[in-house]
């Protein structure tokens, strides 16, 4: 998962990073208002979690620029407000969840994991793509009957294909989901090509269709 960060605690912020980067995720961080501002007009993320209260600006004006962006990134609010009229107010914005502060880590991961599932794959743990069967809980990966050993970033990019299938997208997009936000600084994104190759290569090898199709000059599909 990419997700960006929006809170300006520095204990808490950091606390969160850990946790989800020790996991394999790409976590971006905005400490204020103008920072995530500025994420959120370039990049895109499957999860913002966002804190109401920042030093030179509200979350909730975020979140209706967000939307007014019609951007489709889910949104889960962390606050210490803890109003009904809060909740109901971030909720009706369009935010996908609201969390009050204090919260478990753990209890944080599985909110975040619950609205990338239901925005990408209605709500399942298991993806299905023709013969290919992904287990996102064991993040097993089987065609057919033959489980496939893929590394952290085959896994990721076979996820965000199916997660975007029959859609052309872009080396920097591809690059940007797998391994941050500042991977647009790169002068190529030749690297991407050597991880495909891979993934193609054990995905036909273990009986499956070749579902990725370059398109020169541009990126990729995954389609039938």
């Amino acid at each position: 998962m990419k997700i960006l960060l929006v809170e300006d605690e520095t204990a808490l912020r950091d606390s969160i990073i850990a946790y989800f980067t020790e996991e394999g995720n790409i976590c971006e961080t905005a400490e204020d208002y103008a920072a995530a501002l500025t994420k959120i007009n370039i990049y895109n993320y499957d999860c913002i979690v966002l804190d109401l209260t920042l030093p030179d600006g509200d979350g909730m004006e975020l979140l209706r620029k967000l939307k007014q962006m019609h951007k489709t990134d889910g949104v889960l609010i962390i606050s210490a407000r803890h109003s009904l009229d809060d909740k109901l107010s971030g909720l009706n914005l369009g935010a996908d969840d609201y969390l009050v502060k204090p919260f478990h880590l753990s209890e944080l991961k599985a909110r975040v994991s619950a609205i990338v599932r239901r925005k990408s794959f209605d709500g399942n743990n298991l993806i299905v793509f023709h013969e290919i069967n992904i287990d996102t809980l064991a993040m097993r990966t089987t065609v057919g009957e033959t489980n496939i050993n893929l590394t952290k970033k085959e896994y990721d990019l076979l996820v965000y294909f199916i997660a975007n299938q029959r859609k052309v997208i872009t080396k920097s997009a591809l690059a940007e989901h797998l391994w941050g936000d500042e991977i647009d600084l790169s002068d190529h994104f030749d690297f991407i090509y050597t991880h495909i190759k891979n993934l193609r290569k054990k995905l036909v090898e273990a009986g499956c269709n070749d579902y990725i199709k370059s398109m020169y000059g541009v990126g990729y599909k995954f389609s039938s």
